[in-house]
């Protein structure tokens, strides 16, 4: 009998799994593939993520550092920089593995290569299935992704209306080239993929190209990536990934009565951004310090329940206001962006909310107090 088992081993599945060890709970962590794996992911990572780490990342998992952003609208653009660090381009095979290096120094048990399949409610406890056996355990949290089946144990899978769907491609290119090509910036290119947008981030070896939007209105993802490459020079053959992307804000049930979700799982995205990393981080550490109260500290199964709200307060009202600043944003594209590109200030703004120095709801206020967007 565990007091813990956590589905997924990416950054939310380890956080939760570091944090419970460090707890002292008897914690199992199960992913369905070998690591290090792929993962299909731009490789942002905020400093507002990087800020729950409790450990220094190595020189060779942080590939690039960025101080600020060109957003390009049609055949406008605008480049703000910060005079310090905003963000950091990792490989998510290397991060993600580093990450569960990290959880496994606290003597947690890891299985990889290991398929949950399925979660049983029984009266004290909670059984798992695995494609190679069954394990009992007091608590689970799934921290599967957006992807993930056995999230739908606590809640019913998203609908068109509240994911996105991501390509994306690694164009190869020499560390000198992507220098002078983006120096400290990264590229964002909106109006290429309804309520979505197109990038193109700086690593050591490679361009990160892809393009996103929401999937009710992303009718044609492979005709659209293929032509973000096209137009911005990359002319090769280039294998593409897909992914889902759910958007933050909407209302999702999160907490069963001996389970929680985090991460993507949870649905704990940006809505505009589409940055998940620092809240599977911070969902999966949440998720391990409730469980841990319960298993250590003898309070009640029912105050599970405390989860939503810690979560909610650190980071969920941010969240739902993020998807309301996207829907405002892609309503009135020709306006909006003309608007950004025209008031260098909106941007600059921007990069403050990508720090987390301040939160989506206050950032909506002051544009709208500062500028017409109607």
């Amino acid at each position: 009998m565990y007091d813990v088992i956590i589905i997924g081993g990416g950054p939310s599945g380890s956080s939760a799994g570091r944090r419970a060890g460090k707890l002292g709970m008897k914690t199992l962590l199960l992913d369905k593939e070998e690591f290090p794996r792929y993962k299909p992911c731009g490789g942002g990572l905020s400093e507002h993520a990087m800020s729950y780490l409790d450990f220094e990342l190595s020189k060779d998992i942080i590939e690039w550092e960025v101080t600020g952003a060109k957003v390009i609208f049609k055949d406008q653009s605008v480049n703000i920089h910060k005079d310090h660090r905003v963000a950091a381009l990792v490989s998510r095979n290397k991060f993600d593995n580093f990450l569960l290096e990290k959880a496994k120094e606290t003597e947690i048990e890891v299985h990889t290569g290991e398929k949950a399949l399925y979660c049983r409610e029984m009266p004290d406890f909670i059984e798992v299935d695995t494609s190679q056996k069954t394990y009992q355990t007091k608590f689970a949290i799934i921290a599967e992704g957006a992807q993930g089946l056995v999230k739908t144990f606590v809640r019913p899978t998203d609908n068109k209306e509240e994911y996105g769907i991501c390509l994306v491609t690694e164009v190869p290119a020499d560390e000198r080239e992507i220098e002078k090509r983006l120096g400290k910036s990264v590229e964002l290119h909106f109006g290429v993929a309804s309520g979505g947008y197109g990038w193109i981030f700086p690593h050591k070896t490679y361009y990160s190209v892809g393009i996103g939007g929401v999937v009710k209105d992303f009718t044609h993802p492979k005709e659209s990536m293929l032509n973000f490459l096209k137009e911005n020079g990359f002319s090769g053959k280039y294998e593409l990934h897909g992914h889902k992307i759910p958007w933050g804000g909407f209302k999702r049930k999160v907490v069963g009565s001996r389970v929680l979700l985090s991460g993507d799982a949870a649905g704990f995205v940006d809505a505009f951004s589409g940055e998940g990393l620092a809240y599977a981080i911070r969902s999966g550490q949440i998720a391990a310090e409730v469980i841990a109260g319960i298993c250590l500290q003898s309070k009640n199964p029912t105050d599970l329940s405390e989860y939503e709200a810690l979560c909610r307060d650190e980071f969920g009202t941010h969240l739902k206001y993020s998807l309301m600043f996207s829907r405002l944003i892609h309503r009135f594209p020709e306006r909006s962006f003309k608007m950004v590109i025209d008031n260098r200030e909106i941007l600059d703004k921007y990069l403050e909310v990508l720090d987390f120095k301040i939160n989506y709801e206050d950032y909506l206020h002051w544009i709208l107090l500062n500028f017409k967007l109607r």
